[in-house]
């Protein structure tokens, strides 16, 4: 398998997904990462664990849908174009 563009942007695409269905109760609380462990105070800057939360957040709430249409039209290229 060539590394090309097409490789690439799957690889991304793969990566949005997986970021994108992760579960807050499920995984993410287990590990420490859920929404109520970086609450910081007042004028601080936030850590890179609660801007990676946020991350993860955003993904989550604006990509879902997108990732769906975007993996389900890379698996029917796939099936029509081996």
């Amino acid at each position: 398998m060539a590394f090309t563009l097409y490789s690439l942007l799957q690889a991304a695409l793969l990566v949005v997904n997986a970021v994108a269905v992760l579960h807050e109760e499920r995984f993410l609380r287990h590990v420490g990462w859920g929404s109520d462990q970086g609450i910081g105070g007042f004028g601080e800057e936030p850590g890179i664990k609660a801007q990676l939360t946020n991350l993860i957040r955003s993904v989550r709430t604006v990509m879902r849908g997108k990732v769906t249409i975007c993996c389900s039209n890379n698996i029917v290229c796939k099936v029509l174009f081996p």
